[in-house]
């Protein structure tokens, strides 16, 4: 990783109260030369470069940390190359992740890092979320359910529900906050999820926007 990039990485983590340690700086770097590896050959991310990789997916993982404070057990939904789980995971080993994604070949990958970096505490499963030997295996496992632009978010919440236990959290990490989509959903006599909050900020260093939307489940 090119000395300005790593710079980008340390001084981004730590908007979000992260001190990285030279063997977690390490690690991210491994996973960066790695995916950018992968990428010549299978598409794993439309994100070609190290500054967008820091930036768009390692620091953007990052930015859910802060609202992780009580969650054990994490699930992540449609993980793809393995954001945000895997940074997370990096900066806090005891969390429990599971990664769950459709597609073959990201699971793939996201196995050859959780071997490579001998990250502990983390799996990777091949499969939908609607599957049924899924749900039955990992209903209501979870303290916390986290999904990156994975879907719209009434989808999101509907599919994120079996899983959790009473009381977890619903983190759904968003481009710029969409008012009415949130409107549309307080319209809903939903009383599945209570909305906990909203976070909106920039990315470090940067002009990309990005949002948190947290749901209690009831």
């Amino acid at each position: 990783m090119e000395s300005e990039n790593q710079e980008l990485l340390v001084k981004g983590a730590e908007a979000f109260g992260i001190r990285l340690n030279e063997k977690q700086v390490e690690s991210f770097d491994l996973y960066l030369r790695e995916l950018l590896k992968w990428n010549q050959k299978i598409n794993l991310t439309a994100i070609r470069t190290e500054k967008g990789i820091v930036l768009k997916h390692f620091l953007d993982s990052l930015s859910a940390f802060p609202y992780l404070s009580k969650t054990v057990s994490l699930l992540d939904i449609g993980s793809g190359a393995g954001f945000p789980g895997i940074p997370l995971k990096i900066i806090h080993p005891p969390l429990e992740i599971t990664l769950i994604d459709s597609v073959r070949k990201k699971i793939d990958f996201q196995r050859h890092i959780i071997r490579m970096l001998g990250l502990k505490g983390l799996e990777a499963i091949h499969g939908r979320i609607q599957d049924k030997e899924i749900l039955q295996s990992m209903s209501g496992r979870f303290d916390a359910v986290i999904s990156r632009a994975f879907s719209d978010l009434q989808t999101l919440r509907l599919l994120a529900f079996p899983f959790l236990k009473k009381g977890g959290i619903l983190l759904a990490m968003k481009g710029e906050l969409d008012e009415e989509e949130i409107g549309n959903l307080s319209e809903r006599e939903d009383t599945r999820y209570r909305l906990q909050g909203t976070a909106s900020f920039f990315l470090p260093k940067s002009s990309f926007k990005r949002s948190i939307l947290l749901f209690e489940k009831g």
